[in-house]
């Protein structure tokens, strides 16, 4: 298979994958079900996936945060089909996404607490510190400056690691991943904004910015 054969089979995946998630939507907006509910079912559905987690069961956790982040694409989209778009449906959103990333990391101390691996344990809060701090120094920064979306490891990087964690057996290599990129991305993060604000305080322009894609942090 050469790169163009490739090239088209990755489209029509993607393409068949977005024809699957307008019909979920369309069929979702004609529910009349309000976006904000499915945001709280998509908390709900990671909870249980943190309760997997907890007790070991990985490749059935992995299976149920793929199914939470169903509800994750979706939410906003039947917002914008039913013209049911909020700044309050934003920031809920934001907030119960927060919940889901901690609660899953949650179920994970617990499934190492029980086994005794307490540097594992370690590890997890400290993959719990990163995460909450990717999305705080963006969230601060842009309080200050117009936007701060640098950095790799945001939600939708660390929740495909998660899966293939959970899925393959590889959880304690992912959390290293993460606790590494997190961290760093705050430190990429916290030196950008201060060499932005730099440019503001000395009157000079700072670089431009292209609108913000999404609402992960």
């Amino acid at each position: 298979m050469n790169n163009q054969d490739r090239w088209t089979l990755t489209h029509a995946i993607g393409a068949a994958c977005d024809r699957v998630i307008l019909l979920i939507v369309r069929a979702l907006a004609l529910s009349r079900v309000h976006p904000n509910v499915l945001t709280f079912i998509g908390l709900l559905v990671n909870g249980a996936a943190a309760a997997l987690l907890a007790s070991g069961r990985f490749v059935a956790a992995g299976i149920v945060i793929i199914t939470a982040g169903l509800f994750d694409m979706v939410d906003g989209r039947v917002a914008r089909e039913t013209n049911r778009v909020t700044h309050f449906g934003g920031f809920f959103d934001s907030v119960l996404d927060r919940y889901s990333d901690l609660v899953l990391l949650m179920g994970l101390l617990v499934y190492y607490a029980s086994i005794n691996r307490f540097f594992y344990v370690v590890l997890t809060a400290v993959v719990m510190t990163g995460s909450v701090l990717v999305s705080y120094t963006r969230a601060r920064a842009e309080c200050t400056i117009p936007q701060c979306k640098v950095g790799f490891m945001e939600r939708p990087e660390r929740l495909v690691l998660l899966i293939i964690g959970a899925l393959f057996g590889r959880m304690a290599q992912v959390l290293w991943v993460i606790a590494l990129l997190s961290n760093l991305t705050v430190i990429h993060r916290i030196l950008y904004t201060w060499r932005e604000t730099r440019l503001l305080e000395t009157g000079e322009e700072p670089a431009p910015h292209v609108a913000a894609q999404g609402r992960s942090r």
